[in-house]
């Protein structure tokens, strides 16, 4: 990463509250056309999250703390704060002196553009204020939140304008919140009712309607350079697992989340 930031654009997309187990299980069974294309071997890295909902989540990714593989370490990070002792920095980490990575990006010359979609990035009030906050320019309207359901299509119209607007040479850190998974999402799969709420197989059905458009977004950030992608989940969520429902718990099917990176060519996408 210590090469690549400064050189190539960065695309940042979390998820939000997509498990590992369903996203393992589309991907295999071959749901996931547009996402499995970019997956290193055409899976999931399976990693731990770094918080157990939305807000705490983000703050340690922007932080430099990324989902950790599910294995033991020590895991080098791709992008660290400078900070004396860390055991996760390593000389192909990009470090940066700054509070936050959205800041040090900045600091390195790019413009920083976050486009939300649950309500922690909805800037309606303070704390919907905080994370968007950090960004040069952000971005939430009501049909990018979690009770559209078209709210994909929606960010990444957005997106495609942000890059059409930047100059030739400016280089983008374009980060995308994707409600889409969030509850509620029972919309997403033909047939569901919002009396019956939503499930497993619903959770599912967002995730293919999320892989139906994600190539537009892909082109868009790979339009104008080379564009550094990592695509995760912020956290889990439990349909019953258990016994237990949703999320900011410590279950499994909250701390297991699905991630990957991988470069995106110019050109290559459509």
């Amino acid at each position: 990463m210590s090469q690549v930031v400064g050189r190539d654009d960065l695309l940042l997309i979390t998820l939000d509250t997509l498990r590992f187990d369903v996203a393992v299980e589309l991907a295999e069974a071959g749901r996931l056309p547009n996402l499995a294309a970019h997956l290193p071997g055409g899976r999931w890295e399976e990693r731990h999250a770094p918080g157990s909902f939305t807000y705490a989540s983000h703050q340690a990714m922007f932080a430099g703390f990324l989902p950790t593989p599910a294995a033991p370490g020590p895991h080098p990070r791709l992008f660290a704060a400078r900070f004396e002792g860390s055991e996760s920095t390593a000389d192909r980490t990009y470090v940066f002196d700054a509070p936050d990575l959205v800041s040090g990006l900045a600091d390195a010359g790019y413009r920083t553009v976050c486009i939300g979609g649950v309500g922690f990035f909805n800037k309606r009030g303070a704390l919907g204020s905080v994370l968007p906050g950090m960004f040069q320019e952000s971005h939430w309207e009501p049909e990018f939140g979690v009770a559209s359901p078209t709210s994909f299509e929606a960010q990444v119209a957005r997106a495609e304008r942000v890059v059409a607007e930047l100059t030739a040479g400016q280089r983008l850190f374009l980060f995308v919140n994707v409600p889409a998974l969030h509850q509620p999402n029972w919309f997403h799969l033909p047939g569901a009712t919002r009396e019956a709420g939503d499930s497993r197989a619903t959770h599912a059905a967002a995730l293919e309607y999320v892989d139906r458009h994600i190539g537009r977004l892909f082109a868009a950030a790979s339009s104008r350079r080379r564009c550094f992608t990592i695509v995760c989940s912020d956290h889990g969520t439990a349909y019953g697992d258990d016994g237990w429902t949703g999320h900011r718990l410590g279950h499994e099917s909250v701390w297991t989340v699905p991630y990957a990176h991988f470069f995106l060519e110019p050109g290559a996408h459509r």
